[in-house]
């Protein structure tokens, strides 16, 4: 059973910049697809992007494309994401996912790490 750790959340101020680390254990990361999804209080969960495991094809949605980028090493079995141009309205909880469907589709991830908390803020 995969096991997802996320790191590399904090308090950031407007058009400040975090990257996003999620370490994977307990299985090899090479054939599952990987994404970022948020949620703030009192919103529903939103894919904010993800990153197929055949040719590393990529999805991002509107509000953060341009600003974000996703990445993956699977020789170090971890997933990033790269945030540029941070905006108050991205503070959430930011967690990565796996799924065992090769091809990047947000509805199909099922596994899901704990989260980290970014907060941009002045």
């Amino acid at each position: 059973q995969v096991q997802l750790v996320e790191s590399g959340g904090g308090l950031v101020q407007p058009g400040g910049s975090l990257r996003l680390s999620c370490a994977a254990s307990g299985a090899t990361l090479d054939y599952y697809s990987l994404g970022w999804f948020r949620q703030a209080p009192g919103k529903e969960r939103e894919g904010v992007s993800c990153i197929s495991s055949t040719d590393g094809t990529t999805y991002y949605a509107d509000s953060v494309k341009g600003r974000f980028t996703i990445s993956r090493d699977n020789a170090k079995n971890t997933v990033y994401l790269q945030m540029d141009s941070l905006k108050p309205e991205d503070t959430a909880v930011y967690y990565c996912a796996s799924s065992t469907f090769r091809l990047c589709v947000l509805q199909r991830y099922d596994h899901w790490g704990q989260g980290t908390q970014v907060t941009v803020s002045s």
